[in-house]
C-alpha cells in the first residue's frame, strides 16, 4: 500500500485535485501489484459508485440552499438574528453564532456557510469594534454547525457509504448542533463582557415582527425536512425535492428570485455537485484497492495490538479523524476511510447513528483546526487577516467544539434522544 499512499500524497503536494489523486493512486498501485488488467473494469466500478438513487439528494439539497442564498435569505437571517440578540451582551458576535445556526439548516455545508456569512458578518463585527481576528475565527468555527444541523451533505455521504439511515442521522444531528450553538453563545457573551464589546441598538417590536415574518419561511425548512422524513411523509430524496420546490415558492413569493438568479443557482449547484460525485466515483477505485488488500482488517488488527480497550480505540480514532480533517474535505475522508471506520465501529460497539454523528463532527472540527483547516483560510480571505492571529483566536472555540464532541462520543443520549423520541407515524 506504500505505492498508493506515496503516489496519492505526491500528487496532492503538486496541486493535483484530490479526486484525480485518489483515482491515479489506485490505478498506479494496481499496475505495480500485477493487477493491471483490473484497470479495464474500473470505469464500471466508478459508475456503480455514483449509481445510487439516494445520491440525488446531494444536488437537490445543494440547489435548495443556493436558491435560498441567491434569494437574499442570508441577509434576512442576519437581520433576524440582530433583531433577536443584537442588543444583548455579545452584540454582533452573538448574532454571528445565531446566524450560523439558522444558515446551517439551509446550506448543509461548512465551507458555503463560512463563505456566505464571512463576507457579511466579519465587516459588520469589525465596524462595531470587535477585533477582526476574533470575528473571523468566530465565523469559521461557527460554520462547523453547517454539516451537523440538517440537512447535511456530509451525513448523506456517510449514510450512503455505511448503510445508516439518513433520516436518523439528520435527526441525531439536531441536539449536538444546538449544544454547539449554545456553548459558542456562552463564550461569545463572556468574551464580549470581558473585552467590553458594544451592542447594537435594540430594535422596536415592529422591526422585530417584520424581520421575523421575512425570515420565518427559511427557518421552517429544516423542520419540514426532519418532521417529514421521520413521519414517513417522504423519503430523504423526496425531502430534497420538496426543499427545492419550497425554496422556489418562497423566493418568488417574496420577489427575491428572478430567472437569472435561478440560473446562477443552477450553475453553482452543477459545479459543486459534479465535483462531489466525481470524487465519489474516483474513490470507488480506492475502496476496491482497500478491499483487495484487506486494508481495513489489517489496520484494525494493528490497533488491537496496541490496545483492545474500546476507550483507547475510540480515542485513537478521534485523533486520526481530527488530523485528517485538517488536510482533506470531509467527503473525501469518509470515502477514503469508510471501510476502516466500519471495522472500528464493530470494535467499539457504538450505535451506528451515534457513531455517524461522531465521525461527521470529528472531520468538520478538523476543517477549522489550526494550522491548516480550510475554514480558517476562507475566513482569512474574507477578512484580510493573517492566519496566525485568527488561529490563536480560534483555539478556545475549538476547545468548546471538542467538548461537545466528547459528549457525543461518550453520552449516547446527546445524539440518540431525538431519534428514539420521534416515533414514526403509521
Amino acid at each position: 500500500m506504500g505505492a498508493f499512499f506515496g503516489t496519492f500524497f505526491l500528487l496532492l503536494a503538486t496541486g493535483v485535485p484530490i479526486a484525480l489523486a485518489l483515482g491515479v493512486g489506485g490505478m498506479f498501485y494496481l499496475y505495480l501489484s500485477g493487477n493491471g488488467g483490473i484497470i479495464l473494469a474500473l470505469p464500471q466500478r466508478m459508475m456503480a459508485g455514483v449509481d445510487q438513487f439516494i445520491l440525488l439528494t446531494i444536488p437537490l439539497f445543494l440547489l435548495a440552499g443556493m436558491l435560498m442564498n441567491v434569494g437574499g435569505i442570508t441577509n434576512r437571517i442576519v437581520t433576524f438574528a440582530r433583531a433577536m440578540v443584537g442588543h444583548r451582551p455579545g452584540g454582533m458576535s452573538s448574532v454571528t453564532v445565531i446566524s450560523s445556526g439558522f444558515f446551517a439548516g439551509i446550506s448543509g455545508s461548512a465551507t458555503a456557510e463560512a463563505s456566505a456569512l464571512g463576507s457579511i458578518l466579519i465587516p459588520a463585527m469589525r465596524k462595531q469594534g470587535i477585533p477582526a481576528p476574533y470575528a473571523a475565527a468566530l465565523v469559521g468555527v461557527s460554520s462547523i454547525m453547517g454539516p451537523i444541523i440538517p440537512p447535511s451533505i456530509t451525513m448523506i455521504i456517510y449514510g450512503v457509504l455505511s448503510g445508516t439511515s439518513i433520516g436518523q442521522l439528520f435527526i441525531a444531528g439536531v441536539l449536538p448542533g444546538i449544544l454547539l450553538a449554545v456553548s459558542l453563545l456562552i463564550y461569545a457573551g463572556w468574551r464580549a463582557r470581558r473585552d467590553g464589546f458594544p451592542v447594537t441598538p435594540k430594535m422596536g417590536w415592529a422591526e422585530r415582527r417584520a424581520a421575523t415574518i421575512r425570515t420565518l419561511p427559511a427557518l421552517v425548512l429544516p423542520l419540514i425536512i426532519v418532521v417529514g422524513i421521520k413521519a414517513g411523509i417522504f423519503t430523504p430524496t423526496e425531502a430534497a425535492a420538496v426543499a427545492v420546490v419550497y425554496a422556489l415558492m418562497v423566493g418568488f413569493a417574496y420577489r427575491d428570485l428572478t430567472l437569472s438568479r435561478v440560473w446562477d443557482a443552477l450553475i453553482a449547484t452543477t459545479l459543486v455537485s459534479s465535483s462531489i460525485l466525481f470524487i465519489t466515483a474516483m474513490a470507488s477505485i480506492v475502496a476496491f484497492v482497500f478491499t483487495l488488500e484487506q486494508v481495513p482488517v489489517t489496520i484494525a488488527s494493528a490497533v488491537l495490538e496496541i490496545s483492545d480497550d474500546p476507550v483507547v480505540v475510540l480515542l485513537l480514532l478521534n485523533l486520526v479523524l481530527l488530523v485528517l480533517g485538517m488536510f482533506l474535505e470531509p467527503i473525501s475522508i469518509l470515502i477514503l476511510t469508510m471501510p476502516i471506520l466500519l471495522q472500528f465501529a464493530g470494535i467499539i460497539g457504538m450505535d451506528p447513528v451515534q457513531f455517524g454523528v461522531m465521525v461527521v463532527l470529528n472531520v468538520v472540527i478538523g476543517m477549522a483546526t489550526p494550522p491548516v483547516g480550510i475554514l480558517l483560510f476562507i475566513v482569512c480571505a474574507a477578512s484580510g487577516e493573517r492566519l496566525i492571529p485568527v488561529s490563536k483566536e480560534a483555539m478556545p472555540l475549538i476547545g468548546i467544539c471538542l467538548f461537545v464532541l466528547l459528549l457525543v462520543a461518550t453520552v449516547p443520549a446527546v445524539s440518540l434522544f431525538l431519534p428514539h423520541a420521534m416515533v414514526p407515524v403509521r
